[in-house]
């Protein structure tokens, strides 16, 4: 009881804990958005439509990433603080130790299998032929970065659930601004078109994955030994159960971006557009959505230390107020984003290089009607990780998968079969709409309970 007393996540004002735990969260989930941002500047302005569709053909591959990242980094995170808000000091670090050794591990494994099966994986992901000579080398050159990509991204959950949040912003910045001054010095400096854009990502990525390794080496909690490091069972189990929920939302969204690279190639051959622009398009969006979603995901990253620890305590009142405030402000930035994609779509595809009028066509109606519900996509991400924060994770799992598997995915499938490509562009909204109710619901069903009803005299 005495680590609750003293531990701040307890006892200061909620608010102040959001704000400094949330406001690193969104720096750092901005700055590996602008990994594939300044990637698709660098390429649209040197290469063109199909080096922008060759990116979002090796996509999914970086959802990977981030899945994996989540996994064992939340997960390890939230059973790190709801075991110090139980009190038990000495297991929480094993969950930290477990998770670390297994973002590096399964970021090694999936270098050596994209390497191993990268052509036939980029024409799963939905490569045309014009542009699989280009995924193929963006792809073979930032496979090698994604044990740094997963170590710092999964890493910067644990070093946040340590008390820093702050060192997880630094460590994302630090690999970002190499990587964009790299990217204009490879680029356009020395000519190397794609290929300098991927190996600029690599070395960011692994400046960012040895900062996250040397945090460990001096982990504020407790000393993190080779004991820690051994692979146990039990700790995975525990570590995967509460990430699943997270991961789950992740893996879905690689599952839709493979379905929605073969409908966007398939349909748009069918129509005036033809297979590239709908592809590039697509890519373009879906990387600028990432930064309306880096800070949406940032709250929802910075609310999970605040919720568990005080959940683990059994200070539910401090749990609600927690979730109401990160909502709040989700909702103020979702509205923000809602506005600026409906009203200023040409002009955020221009900063991508030139198309032709088909291409900006495409582009705007993509920008207008895809993303029409934008406004609601703040519940569905805060919700799902609120209940994976409160030991919840068979909910979390559930919201997770709503917008991108139960709706989005066979809309994707099915509408196109009557509208053709325009029945892509209508799934987003619709599946955005439904997911937002579950979510809605879900939440209100779970604040009715007995324990968050207690004295507001407790709020701090």
């Amino acid at each position: 009881m005495e680590e609750n007393k003293i531990n701040p996540l307890g006892s200061e004002p909620v608010n102040n804990l959001l704000r400094q735990f949330a406001v690193p969260s969104i720096i750092a989930m901005l700055v590996s958005a602008l990994y594939n941002i300044v990637d698709q500047f660098f390429i649209g302005r040197s290469v063109g439509e199909l080096g922008n569709a060759a990116t979002n053909v090796a996509f999914p591959l970086s959802i990977s990433c981030i899945a994996i990242a989540l996994l064992f980094g939340i997960g390890g995170a939230s059973a790190f603080n709801l075991s110090m808000g139980k009190g038990e000091r000495e297991e929480a670090v094993y969950y930290v130790g477990n998770a670390a050794a297994m973002l590096f591990l399964c970021g090694t494994v999936l270098c050596i299998t994209a390497q191993i099966f990268l052509t036939p994986m980029l024409k799963f992901f939905g490569s045309p032929a014009n542009v699989l000579d280009y995924a193929r080398v963006y792809t073979s050159i930032t496979s090698f970065g994604f044990p740094f990509l997963i170590l710092a991204a999964g890493g910067g959950h644990l070093i946040r659930a340590d008390g820093s949040p702050k060192f997880t912003m630094i460590c994302n910045l630090t690999g970002a601004v190499i990587n964009t001054i790299l990217d204009a010095f490879f680029v356009f400096g020395l000519n190397m078109g794609i290929a300098g854009a991927a190996a600029a990502t690599v070395i960011g990525q692994a400046v960012s994955g040895f900062m996250a390794f040397n945090y460990f080496r001096h982990y504020k909690t407790a000393a993190i030994r080779k004991k820690h490091l051994r692979i146990n069972i039990k700790y995975i189990k525990r570590i995967i159960s509460l990430g699943s929920a997270p991961c789950s939302n992740q893996l879905a969204m690689m599952v839709v971006q493979i379905v929605m690279n073969k409908s966007l190639t398939h349909y748009g051959a069918l129509s005036a557009y033809g297979e590239a622009i709908p592809l590039a398009s697509a890519g373009i969006i879906t990387k600028v959505n990432q930064v309306f979603f880096s800070f949406i995901i940032g709250i929802s990253q910075g609310l999970q230390p605040i919720v568990s620890f005080n959940y683990g305590a059994k200070k539910y009142f401090r749990v609600k107020n927690a979730y109401m405030r990160a909502a709040s402000y989700g909702l103020g930035i979702a509205l923000t984003a809602f506005i600026i994609f409906q009203f200023l779509p040409r002009q955020i595809i221009s900063l991508f290089g030139n198309g032709s009028d088909e291409y900006y066509q495409f582009a705007e109606s993509y920008f207008r009607i895809f993303l029409l519900f934008t406004f609601l996509n703040f519940l569905q991400p805060i919700t799902s990780n609120f209940f994976t924060a409160i030991g919840k994770p068979q909910k979390g799992i559930f919201l997770s998968l709503t917008r991108q598997i139960i709706f989005l995915l066979p809309l994707i499938l099915i509408l196109p079969l009557f509208i053709g490509i325009d029945g892509i562009l209508y799934a987003g909204p619709i599946a955005d709409l439904t997911a937002g109710l579950i979510a809605i619901t879900m939440i209100l069903m779970e604040l009715k309970n007995k324990h968050y009803k207690c004295d507001n005299s407790l709020m701090k």
